[in-house]
């Protein structure tokens, strides 16, 4: 009993020392960059977060993994260890969450364990792998281990997440639709009743939802002369400007259309088993096999078709015929593999409501949405009799 005693106490103070001198290397950085030249800054904060930052999130995952399989946090009452991270290590829930997932796939990653530690990689990079590793397997992911690690410390945790996806998709491109149709089931779009004289609005697009939304808001988004409103409020200006503007420069729905950009390999577009996915311009992902939802809406007579098809190429899983795609080649370096570039037409826009008769107001350019808001236009009409 004394020997534990004895073992428990020398533990104690290793522990205590090691706490004591993080807090001096803490607070000695923290002296450093309040009296740094700024030039120098850049360099810290690269630093920081290499030898520090990182390094301890490692060391978090180790903790994290052992404690959930020790159990110890039943002993204070917590019904789970993400329960227990959000009560004592002060974890929003989708953090504690994550960490634990982390904890949990690391185990059996050690390539990705190792450059976490050397600060190679970021958290965020450890969680693309780890979200990989529980949805194809952490026996798929070790095979490529080292080659998806390149890939995670050229590039920053948005760009990695098409990497992975792609990665994913050539592993078990069934398990891959299934998780893009999941995604796409939890889209919503909520408008909120008036409160102090602005609505409330939230919701969630899947990938291809969100890149033709942001598409169609570009051509609004420039600033104009004096514009003192911040990137969010111009995206609500634009918003409301395309909600104004109507479908097209014709009541039929004719006119300039928001485009959708794919980028997709010939061995995607066929169907060749181990193909990636379809990038979406700009981020995020399409799978060949996923029916684009937009393609499989029934029409609402005249006008709602999208464009015709220029050209036939091969169609995404056989989506409606009538919301064809145009295919043309995509701009590539030599050496690597031939693509297609798809072009999605948006459906079109509805009549624009700010004449009585019906008739689509003429324009020749879609202009960028004015801080000040829509202003009414007077038009001119003949007198009848």
């Amino acid at each position: 009993m004394a020997v534990a005693e004895v073992f428990r106490s020398s533990r104690d103070r290793h522990f205590d020392a090691a706490v004591e001198k993080l807090r001096v290397g803490v607070q000695a950085m923290a002296a450093w960059v309040g009296d740094a030249e700024a030039e120098g800054l850049g360099e810290a904060l690269i630093q920081i977060r290499e030898v520090g930052i990182d390094p301890l999130e490692a060391v978090f995952a180790t903790g994290v993994r052992r404690f959930d399989k020790s159990g110890e946090y039943k002993a204070d009452g917590a019904l789970s260890l993400t329960a227990w991270l959000r009560w004592k290590c002060k974890l929003s829930g989708g953090a504690a969450l994550e960490r634990v997932e982390v904890a949990r796939q690391l185990e059996k990653l050690p390539k990705t364990t190792a450059a976490f530690a050397n600060g190679d990689v970021g958290f965020q990079h450890v969680a693309v792998l780890a979200r990989t590793a529980e949805h194809v397997g952490a026996a798929a992911v070790r095979k490529e281990e080292g080659t998806l690690l390149q890939a995670a410390q050229t590039m920053d945790p948005g760009q990695f997440v098409t990497v992975a996806k792609n990665f994913e998709h050539r592993v078990d491109a069934a398990g891959a639709l299934a998780e893009a149709n999941h995604a796409y089931q939890r889209r919503y779009f909520h408008i909120g009743e008036p409160v102090d004289g602005l609505v409330r609005v939230d919701g969630l697009l899947d990938a291809e939802g969100g890149a033709t939304l942001r598409t169609a808001l570009q051509p609004f988004m420039k600033p104009v002369k004096d514009d003192a409103r911040n990137y969010g409020q111009r995206s609500i200006d634009a918003l409301m400007e395309l909600c104004r503007q109507g479908s097209g420069s014709r009541r039929d729905g004719a006119g300039p259309r928001p485009q959708l950009i794919i980028r997709a390999s010939l061995d995607t577009l066929a169907g060749t088993k181990g193909a990636p996915a379809g990038e979406l311009e700009g981020g995020g992902t399409v799978r060949p096999t996923l029916r684009l939802r937009l393609g499989d809406q029934p029409d609402h007579g005249p006008g709602r078709a999208g464009a015709r098809a220029q050209s036939r190429q091969p169609d995404l899983a056989g989506a409606n015929p009538a919301r064809a795609r145009v295919a043309r080649p995509a701009l590539r370096l030599p050496g690597l593999h031939q693509t297609t570039e798809l072009v999605r037409r948006a459906p079109p826009r509805v009549v624009d409501a700010r004449r009585r008769d019906g008739a689509a107001q003429p324009r020749d350019a879609l202009p960028a949405a004015s801080p000040h808001g829509p202003r009414r236009r007077l038009v001119p009409r003949a007198r009848e009799g």
